[in-house]
């Protein structure tokens, strides 16, 4: 079985090292370098489709620490800070060059390049040379991770032979494969989603005459989405839950509240960003929500985006370890404790720290519900029955004949 190494994690000693390691202003200004990528691919989506920009992400110092740069699972499992994520990915230089999506099909040194280093399951020795010294920036959105400094590629050498796990490479070398098969065979090998964004984006998996690039945002989406369904089908043939049951948890200042209720599949995210949050323009406390029910949705959740995809995930994964289904209503509340938007694997993460809590069990809906709604009106100052008032879910579980009755 692949199982996704690392060096030993000492988090103050390494976090530190790696801070005084990385690059400085002169260091991030030079227009060719010797440096290790964590590794890391970008395929940007700016562009007038079928044409994208792809990046190969590198800190223009070479450092054998470079993984820390690119571990949303190492970030979340560790000391790290929201200032420390913000620093790491300002280190990573996107040296990037212009190729159609379906440049992957024809011969291009640069897009093979940059697939053995999204190959790669450690970082990976290179010569970069750029057009021109990098613009100093941090872009950030909702479902990407932030974004160094950004130049043209003229020219980059890999170092060292590339060190490739040989699940990965037989599910590459298999063009006869599907994505949605390739993507659910590694994941059971213990490889995260991380690493399956980046093969899926640089277009190394799937039947070989629909391989393309994909952009990094639509990739993670892709990837949570794809592990999602996998996952639901099989909690359907579990029974449901036998109880009312609640997961709280809070990663970077973003609170989920996972509610479980002993039914059939059913999905539905509210999303709340409180004044002062960084996605909050308003002042006032805003939600977006989406919904899917036992059958799935046929669209895209265009309300809450990647965060519902990301936020169902663990979701799924706790109801697979226990082997059950149930009726899931999720919260999350951001908060201005969130002071910077590092992307959707927050969304994930923070629902993985929910499901890893105890759960608080209840006799009936009623209880479960009241018992949130005064521990949010505790923490948040906000009646959350306004919510309740809205949930399709909610609504269902109360006015509708069960779903299982249909199902015997």
């Amino acid at each position: 079985m692949d199982v996704v190494l690392r060096p030993k994690w000492k988090d103050v000693e390494l976090n530190s090292k790696v801070q005084r390691m990385f690059s400085t202003i002169k260091e991030l200004g030079k227009d060719n370098f010797f440096g290790s990528s964590p590794p890391s691919v970008f395929i940007g989506s700016k562009l007038k489709y079928p044409n994208v920009n792809v990046g190969i992400l590198s800190p223009p110092v070479y450092t054998e620490d470079s993984w820390i740069l690119d571990a949303p699972k190492y970030w979340s499992s560790s000391k790290t800070t929201i200032k420390d994520v913000v620093g790491f990915r300002g280190d990573l230089i996107n040296s990037r060059f212009q190729s159609s999506v379906k440049g992957v099909r024809e011969g291009n040194r640069f897009l093979d390049i940059a697939k053995e280093v999204a190959m790669a399951y450690k970082p990976v020795d290179m010569e970069v040379y750029l057009k021109k010294k990098p613009n100093l920036s941090l872009d950030k959105d909702k479902v990407n991770m932030p974004m160094g400094p950004v130049a043209g590629l003229k020219k980059i050498k890999i170092t060292e032979n590339v060190k490739v796990w040989r699940s990965v490479e037989k599910v590459i070398e298999d063009d006869d494969l599907k994505a949605e098969k390739a993507v659910n065979y590694l994941f059971k090998k213990n490889i995260d989603e991380n690493f399956l964004t980046k093969i899926l984006s640089i277009g190394s998996l799937g039947l070989k005459k629909n391989r393309k690039l994909v952009s990094t945002k639509w990739s993670i989406t892709a990837v949570d989405d794809i592990l999602g369904k996998n996952l639901i089908s099989n909690i359907k043939d579990y029974g449901s839950v036998d109880k009312y049951k609640l997961l709280m948890g809070n990663f970077f200042g973003n609170y989920y509240y996972i509610f479980l209720f002993p039914d059939v599949w059913n999905y539905e995210l509210f999303e709340g960003y409180l004044p002062g949050a960084v996605w909050n323009f308003s002042g006032k406390i805003e939600f977006a929500t989406d919904y899917e029910d036992y059958y799935g949705r046929k669209k895209y959740a265009f309300n809450c985006a990647g965060g519902y995809y990301a936020a169902r995930l663990p979701v799924l994964e706790y109801l697979n370890k226990i082997k059950r289904q149930a009726s899931v209503l999720v919260i999350r509340f951001e908060t201005p404790e969130y002071t910077d938007s590092l992307g959707v694997w927050v969304c994930r993460e923070s629902g993985r720290k929910a499901t890893e809590n105890i759960p608080i069990e209840f006799g009936t809906k009623e209880e479960m519900l009241v018992y949130a709604q005064k521990s949010i009106a505790r923490k948040f100052n906000y009646n959350i029955e306004r919510i309740y008032n809205q949930s399709i879910l909610l609504k269902k579980l109360k006015q509708q004949m069960k779903l299982s009755n249909f199902l015997k």
